[in-house]
């Protein structure tokens, strides 16, 4: 189901997807590192919450990113029928798009998502305490710079025009 949070795990091939993910926390950061590390062919796109990029990209999907520190995956995010997904299939969207071997964690996508959302929502309120927070926003790598559309304004506009 197009736009709808919760739609299909399955990654889309063509991409570019957008993560937006909570700048403030340590988390989200470390998911950050994670995806960057495993996407050399730069699959993934990225953005704080807190910036105006969240804002351009969920606001269409009814979703206010200022009350939000969830991660988001806005699949295909450039092009026109853009989707979106959130907390934990967000996260196996993730995992799916990265292959193997991580794509075998995508299996937990046959638990219903209230049940995956409860075991996300669970890390989420205890991620400060295992992992601190973060004061500011993660500072990519100048080889990364690029892929963060709230570091990069040309990038940011580039995918406006398209989308």
């Amino acid at each position: 189901m197009v736009g709808a949070p919760g739609s299909s795990t399955e990654p889309s091939r063509d991409g570019p997807h957008l993560v937006l993910y909570d700048g403030a926390c340590g988390l989200c950061h470390g998911l950050v590192q994670f995806i960057l590390a495993r996407d050399p062919g730069g699959l993934f796109h990225f953005a704080s919450l807190q910036s105006p990029v969240a804002v351009r990209y969920l606001s269409p999907f009814g979703v206010l990113p200022s009350q939000l520190t969830t991660v988001f995956v806005v699949a295909d995010y450039p092009k026109p029928g853009r989707s979106f997904r959130v907390r934990a299939r967000a996260v196996l969207f993730i995992v799916r798009a990265l292959g193997w071997p991580w794509r075998l964690v995508s299996l937990l996508g046959a638990f219903p998502t209230a049940w995956l959302d409860r075991g996300y929502d669970w890390v989420a309120r205890h991620r400060h305490r295992f992992l601190g927070r973060r004061e500011t926003c993660l500072v990519p790598p100048p080889e990364y710079r690029e892929r963060f559309l709230d570091q990069d304004p040309s990038l940011s506009r580039r995918s406006e025009i398209q989308g």
